[in-house]
């Protein structure tokens, strides 16, 4: 008699109802994968990090004020986790450096054709590498920790004499950060540098230090890798 195997169960994790119940949708057609659970926000998505009812987590990156990085720096140092693929609409290399070195299996953009997110979804849940096709990803901004913070205070509105108080470093050390990031990335104005760090997302990267020693495990076995 044979035994058919258990299908891979899916949860998603996005802030947009059409995204998350389209996909959802999408995947139930392919056979072997089931989605078991989705949600809106990281409290909603807590309980779908469990891999005894969870294999894979598809998460999006960008979930209102939060974002998923949030969930896998919270539950970095978990035992065992389902595997993770990180969903984003922004193809910045910063993102697919921050997935892996918070554990992610893979990230996957949003553009991608349905076939390569299946093929990530069920190479994530054997935790096979994951040879996810390649994306136009972007190499700029690479920005330091204190160039986020200087980025981050631009956004809010501050000044470079208020940017310097809040960092405790000279104004022309805060005019020195910005004229090379105007430089290095074709920038002309303050204006300029927000409008694009908010429309690029590039807030959401966390600043993580790389771990020694294994990263989390997935649910099915070997942690899996970026490409």
């Amino acid at each position: 008699m044979t035994v058919e195997p258990r299908p891979i169960r899916v949860a998603i994790v996005d802030d947009h109802p059409v995204v998350r119940d389209g996909m959802a949708a999408l995947l139930r057609e392919h056979p072997g994968i089931e989605i078991v659970g989705t949600a809106a926000s990281l409290d909603v998505a807590e309980p779908l990090l469990d891999p005894a009812l969870v294999d894979v987590l598809l998460l999006d990156i960008r979930l209102g004020r939060e974002t998923g990085f949030q969930l896998l720096e919270r539950h970095r140092d978990a035992g065992r986790r389902p595997a993770v693929v990180v969903l984003t609409a922004f193809a910045q290399a910063e993102y697919a450096a921050a997935a892996h070195r918070l554990g992610a299996a893979a990230l996957v953009l949003k553009t991608a054709p349905m076939p390569e997110l299946v093929a990530a979804i069920r190479a994530a849940a054997l935790g096979q590498p994951v040879d996810a096709a390649p994306g136009p990803w972007a190499t700029d901004p690479t920005l330091t920790t204190r160039e986020q913070e200087i980025v981050r205070l631009v956004v809010a509105g501050r000044s470079n004499d208020e940017i310097g108080a809040a960092l405790v470093i000279a104004t022309k050390t805060v005019e020195g950060h910005l004229r090379r990031l105007f430089e290095r990335l074709g920038i002309e104005s303050r204006a300029a540098l927000s409008a694009r760090a908010v429309a690029e997302g590039w807030l959401d990267v966390p600043t993580v230090a790389r771990r020694r020693g294994p990263r989390p495990t997935p649910g099915g076995g070997v942690g899996g890798r970026l490409p």
